[in-house]
């Protein structure tokens, strides 16, 4: 369609389709169309594709109970409670238990030697500077080079005295029986898109229900024993309870809020987040300092707590569905995309040798109509010494019959044009009969004329354009515009006057045809003749010796000639029997 017509706007395009009876085809076709409906179907209800989502938004509050007794050392037995081994929360959907501590009592701002891990050995003071500090260092150098212990000598500091000296924390944990603490755990969800709200503590769980529900007997109970949360997370309490570490609680809603179908319900997971191997971090575990003060004589002291624990980390992801009418229109739309698997397989199969080589070859001619570039001109080129099509590309530069082909084709016979030949040239029944007489062609090589390099009839004349410059022959031999055959199919004129007759039924009378007529006739004869059915999209060309030939028994009256140009050229018409 031009892009300049505006009258192209009102046209109409649409593909053109080949239709195959066949039974095997047929039912292949509308199995797989059923199996690709299936598959649509079930996807579509097992993801809920016709359903508009939205994701939750949630708050969730934690509350951890437990009572446990420990022996401190240099304290003695010691009871913690909810305030002593929660410590304050680090996150807004997290809680802390302490399952360990390292403890240093009765500290007091003083000046002592400085632990040999934090600082730096000395010798004397000069090996101390005074008002140094490090972010290792537990207080401040005083310039004084001091014994730590019998064998070692550190610089003096200024700090909360006696230094905490133990790093590695006691094992077994001194906690260890939280691991019978439980949590209760309060989730609000809300989905703004549907304006719904719910709670994991159903309308249906009351105070007695809560206080004898279990997780091993009831998934959706919201109390939990640490224990228990640890060990579905594939880990050991009381391994884990030395150096800490963190466990991560995921609830999950995937709700269906559709009438018939509603459900909204959470589902529990765990997972331990952080890495358990303590040779593959810097820093194991996980761990805070706390302290607690008094004032004693006077004095204020303090007991110092270096607290391990197990951090557990709250969060809530889900979506929610509702049935929309839109959504389902653009899911059909798009999965309709998912039935051109079927023209793809089925073409496939008649594409190759699968199903039928005849059905393929047919289907292919049908429906494929290959288009070459008009740039990239491929012609079609037949010698009379060889039985094969070559098709050439088109050289400005190079001569036609020194290229070479870009593939060789076996040549159709037309089997057509010799029987519509025939019968054209046989008398008209009660007429005189006059047997035909062979032209005397006399087309032989002059030995005085100079003939082209690429010749090798010896009858070709030289041209300026490259695509003319085409013998009849590949090698060396006589020349077919010199044979019989080639004056009675190519240059008899009742044939051609014939020939013409029928493509104009109401054309003047065959005697009157005009030169021009007759020669171009006579092109399609050879071409009919030495080609039969050219490929698509290919041009044949005539070699010069011929088209010399003809041109003497039919010249223009002005002497000039419109020359080669790749256009397909038309045969004798025939009918589908190939006669005319």
């Amino acid at each position: 369609m031009p892009c300049c017509d505006p009258l192209g706007l009102c046209q109409y395009q649409t593909n053109k389709l080949v239709r195959i009876q066949s039974v095997r085809l047929g039912s292949l076709k509308w199995s797989l169309n059923g199996a690709i409906l299936l598959f649509i179907c079930i996807m579509m209800l097992w993801n809920r594709k016709y359903q508009e989502f939205d994701l939750v938004v949630s708050s969730v509050t934690t509350k951890v109970k437990g009572v446990a007794q420990t022996r401190l050392p240099g304290v003695g037995q010691v009871v913690w409670d909810a305030v002593d081994y929660s410590g304050s929360p680090q996150d807004r959907n997290s809680f802390f238990v302490v399952t360990n501590v390292i403890m240093t009592k009765n500290q007091k701002q003083g000046k002592c030697a400085e632990v040999p891990s934090k600082g730096r050995l000395c010798r004397s003071d000069q090996d101390c500077e005074e008002g140094a500090w490090d972010q290792q260092s537990h207080g401040i150098q005083t310039g004084s080079c001091v014994k730590f212990d019998v064998m070692k000598k550190t610089c003096e500091v200024s700090a909360w005295c006696p230094i905490e000296t133990q790093t590695s924390p006691p094992r077994p944990a001194l906690l260890a029986a939280a691991e019978n603490f439980t949590v209760l755990i309060k989730n609000n969800i809300r989905f703004p898109a549907f304006n719904f709200i719910r709670r994991n503590i159903l309308p249906q769980m009351n105070d007695a229900y809560l206080r004898s529900c279990h997780r091993g007997n009831d998934s959706l109970c919201p109390i939990f024993r640490l224990g228990d949360l640890v060990r579905e997370a594939g880990e050991k309490f009381s391994d884990m309870a030395v150096e800490g570490g963190v466990i991560g609680i995921q609830i999950k809603w995937d709700c269906n809020l559709d009438r018939l179908m509603q459900r909204c319900l959470p589902r529990y997971s765990f997972r331990r987040l952080d890495l358990r191997e303590s040779n593959k971090t810097l820093y194991p575990g996980l761990n805070f300092r706390f302290a607690k003060y008094n004032v004693v004589n006077g004095v204020e002291e303090r007991t110092l707590y270096k607290a391990f624990g197990i951090r557990f980390d709250v969060m809530v992801f889900g979506q929610a569905g509702k049935f929309s009418f839109i959504q389902l229109i653009i899911y059909i739309g798009s999965t309709l995309s998912y039935y051109a698997l079927t023209t793809v397989l089925l073409d496939w199969l008649l594409e190759t040798s699968c199903y039928s080589a005849d059905v393929g070859q047919n289907y292919s001619e049908r429906k494929v109509e290959s288009v070459r570039d008009a740039q990239q001109s491929i012609l079609c080129v037949s010698y009379v010494d060889e039985a094969k099509l070559r098709l050439v590309k088109r050289s400005h530069k190079k001569s036609l019959q020194n290229i070479k082909p870009m593939s060789v084709l076996p040549r159709k016979e037309n089997s057509g044009h010799l029987r519509a030949a025939l019968c054209l040239l046989q008398p008209d029944v009660g007429a005189d009969a006059r047997p035909p007489q062979d032209q005397n062609l006399n087309l032989t090589p002059d030995p005085k004329r100079r003939q082209p390099g690429w010749c090798k009839c010896g009858c070709c004349t030289s041209s300026a354009l490259p695509q003319e410059e085409l013998c009849c022959r590949r090698s060396d031999g006589a020349c077919i515009a010199s044979s019989p055959p080639f004056g009675r199919l190519v240059l008899d004129r009742s044939l051609l006057q014939a020939v013409l007759l029928y493509q104009d039924p109401l054309a003047p009378p065959a005697g009157g045809a005009q030169p021009a007529a007759l020669r171009h006739c006579a092109y399609r004869q050879f071409i009919s003749w030495r080609f039969g059915p050219p490929p698509d999209d290919s041009h044949p060309v005539i070699p010069r010796c011929c088209v010399r030939r003809i041109r003497e028994e039919y010249p223009s009256p002005d002497g000039r000639y419109s020359g080669f140009t790749p256009i397909r050229t038309v045969s004798v018409p025939t009918q589908n029997n190939g006669e005319l």
